[in-house]
């Protein structure tokens, strides 16, 4: 359940704040009739991207070599969503205002047009990720605790959405994205282990011939989301962020500071 609340946390988080930043960049620069745009953009990709979470699920459910396949996929996504977090989480109002500029100068339903294709492209860039990693998981996991991890998750994310527009120059969205970075690592080490495993049980995999899939397949048992290491590597998922976020909290007042507080 926690995975899923951390998935839905920071892709949902993300997601608002493009929403957020958007529509408050549109009704500041007189651009209100271009909002609907902004709302239809996103129902068509949340509807898409649960059709494809769905459709993933169910793929993932058929064989083991697609369960791996699938895993492998979220991983590859995990990385690149930290990667890309990382380098523009900082910048992100000046990306999208930027992006936004350029959609505006189109003439007559051009704007519209193009302010539906981007919030399109970059909501639905990251319902595909989250749909993604939740499907991967939704093979060893209850789907009720998924669900309501998912819920919480995007309960949470709108709230910090929510105090970001309000808030923006308390909260620490750096931080944030550091923190959640070091989750993403920890659970993509977690999935490139399951595939491996899921793909030593599948027939694609004995028919190459290039691995022991019986010694492999007992080795990485432990390490699933089911094993005991993997239940240690799942602990750790909410250690170490909030390690860390202590942390950068009690080192981010300055000698200054703190001097003047004594």
């Amino acid at each position: 359940m926690f995975e899923t609340l951390m998935i839905t946390f920071r892709e949902g988080l993300e997601a608002f704040l493009i929403i957020a930043i958007a529509i408050a960049y549109l009704t500041k620069t007189g651009g209100q009739k271009l909002i609907p745009s902004v709302r239809n953009a996103c129902y068509v990709a949340v509807v898409g991207c649960i059709i494809l979470g769905v459709v993933l699920a169910r793929i993932g459910g058929l064989t083991p070599f697609w369960e791996g396949t699938l895993a492998l996929t979220a991983a590859i996504l995990v990385i690149s969503c930290t990667v890309h977090m990382l380098k523009m989480g900082k910048h992100m109002k000046r990306e999208i205002t930027g992006a936004i500029d350029k959609a505006i100068a189109n003439p007559g339903n051009g704007a519209k047009v193009a302010i539906f294709a981007f919030v399109l492209l970059m909501i639905g860039r990251e319902g595909l990720e989250a749909a993604t990693m939740i499907a991967s998981l939704a093979q060893s996991n209850d789907s009720s605790h998924l669900v309501i991890g998912g819920i919480l998750g995007l309960i949470v994310a709108g709230s910090v959405a929510w105090a970001w527009s309000k808030y923006g120059h308390r909260v620490n969205l750096g931080l944030f994205f550091q923190v959640t970075a070091v989750f993403m690592v920890l659970f993509s080490i977690q999935l490139l282990i399951y595939a491996f495993h899921e793909y030593t049980e599948s027939v694609e995999f004995y028919n190459l011939g290039i691995i022991d899939n019986a010694y492999w397949h007992a080795a990485t048992e432990d390490w699933g989301p089911e094993g005991r290491i993997g239940a240690w590597i799942s602990y750790s998922l909410v250690l170490v962020p909030i390690s860390f976020l202590i942390y950068g909290f009690l080192t981010s007042k300055s000698p200054t500071k703190l001097a003047s507080s004594n």
